[in-house]
């Protein structure tokens, strides 16, 4: 029996290219919300090849009066869409839990961060803009200056569909690029609403055009003479296609990837504190973060004191409708997704998982899955090696720290991992040992601050790292002067 789509509220999807908005002329897209799928949230025609030829061509065109204008010209723009966004709150938040299905509050937490990250690139006019060196020959000067790279390319997934674009795009703008943006097709309405903003702060026109659309259009974006950077997030089989395509090129990349957390609890770690972040890392937002928890090794002191309460706190933990205030845990981005996530559960368990907690998600719909924890044996297990990107636990038992630490690195993936221990040297210890970008002790795996370096270790990142003051070893490159004196 076919479903009755409902388009009550629906809103209008367009594209932005050379500072108008436009409607695509490609396939029309709908967007439905996963909690309820007979509601579209967004619809909308999409961009086809010759659109995204053509914001191309318009960002080649702004390039050079957008570079040529102050840093603090830049960054105003950034602080009038801030506030912008900081108005919307609310209401884009609201339409963030409807479309891509973390609750509304954690919906307008995302839609905050955006525009703090946007707050933050902001002020780069008032930091930092070159160096100066000393020379070894009398009467000279060695400066090293910064340049943007030109026209970037951005390409962003669904999970965090305002934050990440605001992350790339921010540094981008501020450091003098123009931007094509191509956002993940099954959340369209918020990037949407970021572009929205930055237009109504008043950006001019071509520096920064969004193509909406099938991945696909990545492809011509990364193959197009024009482009002079690229930044992605997604997974690691497009992300490592889209690095290959670049470097053959010659167009520099960044990439973030594949993650597969770990949680470590030693047995000498505050029970309730630990318990409790590595419920929030592994199940908020429905476990769709490359930094969530994924992993979980306890020591044997502390695991069966640790997995109790870790399943009192399930049992509280509520699944639903992700606009429902009470609700803690929304669905999937898609049923295509949760399907491949009970598959990934059923896969483990066959090769001799326990399950040790599972929810109750009947009725709700297809595209929830609950949040499960597997306890799995010795020997090899896919929900220890592969990312499920959803809310799945696998927990392993460790008898030694050094066991510990061994179990947080197996893994090809080294984006986030978090520590519970009261025991400095054990912390210290596992700063050098423990091989990833982020490391948290006593805080849950998931969570960046804007203002410090972001990325990956082994194979979850790619080229430079982002946010904070490395942004710009990406966004721009250097030039050395040797400067002497007539």
């Amino acid at each position: 029996m076919t479903e009755t789509m409902t388009h009550i509220d629906t809103v209008s999807l367009r594209l932005l290219i050379n500072g108008q908005w436009i409607e695509g002329s490609g396939k029309e897209l709908e967007s439905s919300s996963p909690a309820n799928p007979s509601t579209v949230v967004a619809a909308g025609g999409t961009a086809t090849e010759a659109d995204v030829r053509t914001a191309m061509a318009a960002a080649r065109a702004a390039a050079a009066d957008w570079a040529a204008t102050p840093m603090a010209e830049r960054g105003s723009y950034l602080a009038r869409a801030a506030g912008i966004i900081i108005n919307n709150a609310d209401a884009w938040g609201h339409e963030l839990a409807r479309e891509e299905g973390k609750t509304a509050v954690e919906g307008k937490g995302e839609v905050l961060r955006a525009a703090q990250i946007l707050n933050y690139y902001a002020a780069e006019g008032d930091r930092l803009a070159g160096e100066v060196f000393s020379s070894p020959r009398r009467g000279e000067t060695i400066m090293v200056t910064r340049k943007p790279l030109g026209v970037v390319g951005v390409i962003t997934p669904f999970n965090f569909p305002i934050a990440i674009p605001a992350w790339k795009i921010a540094p981008a703008l501020v450091f003098g690029n123009t931007v094509v943006w191509k956002p993940a097709s099954t959340v369209p309405l918020l990037a949407m609403r970021l572009a929205q903003a930055l237009v109504e702060a008043g950006l001019p026109q071509g520096v920064l055009n969004l193509v909406i659309g099938s991945g696909t259009l990545g492809n011509e974006i990364v193959n197009h003479p024009d482009l002079d950077g690229l930044t992605f997030t997604g997974s690691t089989g497009v992300g490592r296609k889209l690095a290959a395509t670049a470097a053959g090129l010659g167009v520099p990349i960044q990439a973030e990837m594949g993650g597969k957390n770990a949680s470590v609890v030693l047995d000498d770690a505050d029970l309730e504190l630990a318990v409790e972040q590595v419920l929030f890392g592994a199940f908020r937002s429905t476990g769709q973060k490359c930094t969530a928890t994924s992993r979980l090794i306890v020591q044997e002191g502390i695991a069966d004191a640790f997995m109790a309460r870790l399943h009192e706190r399930l049992t509280e933990w509520k699944t639903g409708e992700p606009t429902d205030p009470s609700v803690q845990m929304g669905p999937v981005v898609s049923v295509s997704a949760a399907q491949e996530i009970r598959a990934g559960i059923a896969a483990s368990i066959a090769a001799g998982a326990t399950v040790r907690f599972e929810g109750d998600v009947a009725g709700l719909g297809d595209a929830f899955v609950a949040p499960t924890v597997l306890e799995l044996p010795n020997g090899e297990n896919n929900a220890w090696r592969e990312e499920f990107f959803g809310p799945v636990l696998a927990v392993r038992r460790v008898t030694t720290t050094q066991d510990a630490f061994a179990a947080a690195n197996d893994s090809e993936y080294g984006l986030s991992c978090a520590l519970f221990t009261q025991d400095l040297s054990k912390a210290l210890a596992a700063m050098e040992r423990i091989d990833v970008g982020i490391l948290h002790v006593n805080s849950e795996s998931a969570g960046a601050d804007p203002h410090v370096p972001f990325g990956g270790a082994k194979k979850s990142g790619y080229g430079p790292k982002e946010q904070g003051g490395a942004a710009k070893e990406f966004f721009t490159h250097t030039t050395t002067v040797y400067l002497r004196g007539a």
